[in-house]
């Protein structure tokens, strides 16, 4: 693993993933809006969305550490017109930002339905400029063999969209198993006295204002079948996702190392080499088990009979999600290792 470079490994794969997350679940609310009603599609996938913000900020703290003095990033920004290290910047706060706003409307219920599909698109919009900017601060650089193909671009979007599905799997089929749980949320909140109503039973504070209390038990109803209908259906369709980009990836692979081996540049040969060691073995190893093998066993047990017993699916499903992102982290890792340059092979 190159742990130099670390805190960029953390901040690309991250950021692709929660890119691809919200992009999937954009399509699942849209698939979900024609099939069902609205509190059901919320029900759905409302808590994963809550869930897309902390770690993309996660990502954009871990990448803050890439450069020497934090500060540096406000210069950085300073050239988005000529640079794309600035416009992934820029995408990627624009990403956080209003996916930030699209949670907290969805959260207070401000707003109507269509207002919210805006933002959803906006945002949308922000990812795929942000992950096509990470792209090409790679793939612009000719000096550098492995880096200036369209595999890297291919790649960076194939990692958004194949651990996008992955996770939207495994956090859908969490939350079930959470649902399932006995817990003290379940029970109705205890009411506070208020002193500035005339009902001294009406619930008060700070959870009220934020409709804390009424999101939480909202969430955490045990899911009843209608929903565990809808969501195997996704949890498979996700699986076919996933081992179909599973599969391109291993394709671009086969093309890149050809590529690379018939290049003029002894820097390219040099990159070759990157993708013929064990860790690259392993590497594809674990993303042929995760994404292609275990897909495969989720996609046949995944029925609308097993509610009672999803933890045997969601056992699968959340194997198969944590074998892809190390997959990924040591793919991006092997980018990182083939920057081979030209004159210095």
């Amino acid at each position: 693993m190159n742990v130099h470079e670390l805190p960029m490994i953390l901040f690309t794969v991250i950021a692709q993933m929660c890119v691809g997350m919200f992009i999937i679940l954009g399509v699942v609310e849209l698939w979900l809006s024609a099939k069902t009603d609205t509190k059901t599609a919320d029900r759905i996938v409302a808590p994963i969305v809550y869930a897309i913000g902390p770690a993309m900020v996660f990502g954009l703290i871990a990448s803050m550490f890439h450069m020497n003095d934090i500060t540096n990033t406000l210069n950085v920004v300073r050239n988005v017109g000529s640079s794309w290290l600035s416009r992934e910047i820029v995408f990627g706060v624009g990403f956080a930002g209003f996916g930030f706003l699209y949670a907290v409307l969805q959260w207070f219920r401000a707003g109507n339905r269509n207002l919210r599909r805006i933002i959803a698109v906006i945002t949308s919009l922000m990812g795929v400029a942000l992950v096509w900017s990470m792209a090409m601060i790679y793939s612009s650089l000719p000096t550098v063999p492995a880096w200036n193909t369209w595999v890297v671009p291919f790649q960076f979007f194939a990692t958004a969209l194949m651990l996008g599905a992955a996770a939207v799997a495994a956090a859908i089929v969490g939350t079930t198993r959470i649902r399932q749980r006995p817990s003290a949320l379940d029970t109705a909140p205890v009411a506070v006295p208020n002193k500035n109503t005339a009902d001294p039973a009406a619930p008060a504070g700070w959870r009220h204002t934020l409709g804390f209390d009424r999101n939480v038990n909202d969430i955490n109803a045990p899911t009843n079948d209608r929903e565990w209908s809808l969501s195997v259906k996704i949890v498979r369709a996700s699986a076919v996702v996933g081992a179909l980009v599973a599969v391109a990836i291993l394709i671009s692979y086969i093309i890149h190392i050809q590529n690379l081996a018939m290049h003029p540049e002894p820097a390219a040969a040099s990159a070759a080499a990157i993708f013929t060691g064990g860790f690259f073995w392993m590497r594809l190893l674990l993303l042929g088990i995760g994404a292609v093998a275990i897909g495969f066993v989720a996609y046949h047990i995944a029925t609308e009979a097993g509610l009672n017993k999803s933890g045997t699916l969601a056992g699968v499903v959340v194997t198969a999600f944590v074998l892809i992102l190390i997959a990924e982290f040591m793919g991006r890792s092997l980018h990182y290792d083939s920057m081979f340059l030209i004159g210095m092979g």
